[in-house]
């Protein structure tokens, strides 16, 4: 199939994005109405916001199965669907609960998203957030100058404990020149595929072992930077000596857990 017979989110396909020949969704069915995704419950009002307005257009890119990866079947994931989402407006940001809401409905299945939006080049909006898949900025420095960029996002549970309540977060990738968006699809089974694809959207990289482990690491490492950052200026702000050795303390352990977690 040729790339101008894939569906597309602007002008990002699936064939482009690396995926798989015989999983690519044909042009004629890609785009898919709104609605469908509505769900059979009342939406919030800032959901529903974000369905009508924030998200221009949502488009069926490919669905991977395990005859089409040529892997095999999983465990607890069936298919992945790969769905793009046209973002109206200039450096607007992943709609995370409309992220959320669309893969909540498909429980059996993962579902990648492909997030496309005009953008500006040098904006600070276009840092993204996020600690995946990255890419190179997507035109010059002009003034008011836009460009395409593309962001990846999944929906995955927390890791949690046995017996609580399922809670399930967005992440969303960094944004990038489209051009550089490429995806591997890697693992012996689809629950392996999944996670590989999970670990390039959140961490750039297609290695998925023991991915929940490292999810949880790096976000210990991020509200401990926060921490290690607040009691620098504690300890700079301190009255009075009890104060400040209290501080130094607290700092010499948070630094030492960083230190321990970054070998």
């Amino acid at each position: 199939m040729m790339t101008m017979d894939a569906a597309g989110c602007g002008t990002v396909t699936a064939p482009e994005l690396g995926l798989p020949e015989k999983s690519v969704i044909p042009k004629a069915k890609g785009t898919l109405p709104k609605a469908l995704f509505a769900g059979r419950g009342p939406l919030s009002n800032t959901l529903k916001q974000h369905l009508v307005h924030t998200v221009g257009s949502i488009h069926m890119l490919a669905l991977l199965r395990p005859a089409n990866a040529g892997v095999g079947e999983g465990a607890h994931v069936k298919e992945i669907l790969v769905l793009g989402l046209r973002l109206n407006g200039v450096d607007t940001a992943v709609p995370a609960d409309v992220v959320d809401h669309i893969a909540a409905q498909r429980p059996g299945s993962g579902v990648l998203f492909v997030c496309v939006r005009d953008g500006h080049p040098c904006s600070p909006e276009n840092e993204g957030g996020g600690s995946g898949a990255k890419g190179r900025p997507t035109g010059g420095d002009a003034p008011g100058r836009t460009v395409e960029q593309c962001a990846l996002a999944v929906r995955r549970k927390v890791p949690g404990k046995a017996g609580h309540t399922a809670r399930y977060a967005v992440h969303v990738s960094d944004w990038a020149n489209p051009r550089d968006m490429l995806l591997e699809v890697t693992g012996a089974d689809m629950d392996e595929v999944w996670e590989s694809l999970c670990s390039q959207a959140i961490l750039g990289t297609a290695d998925h072992a023991d991915l929940d482990a490292r999810l949880v690491r790096r976000d210990r490492i991020v509200a401990l930077r926060a921490e290690e950052a607040k009691l620098v200026r504690d300890h700079a702000r301190a009255k009075n000596p009890a104060q400040r050795n209290e501080a130094f303390s607290k700092l010499g352990k948070v630094r030492a857990e960083l230190k321990r977690l970054a070998e």
